[in-house]
């Protein structure tokens, strides 16, 4: 009798860990993808705008989570501050601000922004993806970066950033 009230635990218990897995998995690759899409042209369309202050905000305020918890900011050209834990300090960062070594990373401008996935990893309700991003100057000059993002979905099923690092690639010596 003990043998079979456990087996039929164990059946239990995975069928409800199944059945949890696949309700959970509320995020896509294509979505991810997708949000990709729109940082990039965020990024262009505040090296454009006429008022890049306010489209910076917009950026912040729709692509990444700073209105639903912590997000873990680390930009590309950031040494002295090299994390930026609140959305003034992410804002600092893309159009200058109160950190004294931005120089306004969005402000470029960028004509373009390609994202290179080596890999999207969907687990449960969050998502991370790694790899290269490409931005390309009003000059046509193209700079690599390396990059990792994590995504949440808020309560409006968009996706949001809660994990931005950003580093040039070693240069060796």
């Amino acid at each position: 009798m003990k043998i079979i009230l456990a087996a039929l635990i164990t059946i239990i218990s995975l069928v409800t860990n199944t059945a949890h897995a696949c309700e959970c998995s509320h995020i896509t690759k294509k979505q991810v993808r997708a949000a990709q899409q729109k940082w990039a042209a965020g990024i262009v369309a505040i090296g454009k705008a006429a008022d890049q202050k306010a489209v910076a905000e917009k950026h912040l305020d729709t692509l990444y989570a700073y209105d639903l918890g912590e997000v873990l900011f680390k930009p590309t050209k950031a040494a002295q501050k090299q994390f930026r834990a609140t959305k003034n300090d992410a804002l600092s960062y893309f159009v200058t601000g109160h950190i004294k070594e931005d120089k306004g990373f969005a402000l470029a401008p960028f004509t373009k922004v390609k994202f290179k996935n080596e890999q999207i990893i969907i687990d449960c309700d969050s998502a991370l993806a790694m790899g290269n991003y490409y931005f390309t100057s009003n000059t046509g000059e193209i700079i690599k970066v390396e990059y990792s993002f994590g995504y949440i979905k808020n309560n409006a099923g968009k996706l949001k950033i809660n994990l931005h690092h950003s580093s040039l690639p070693y240069q060796g010596k």
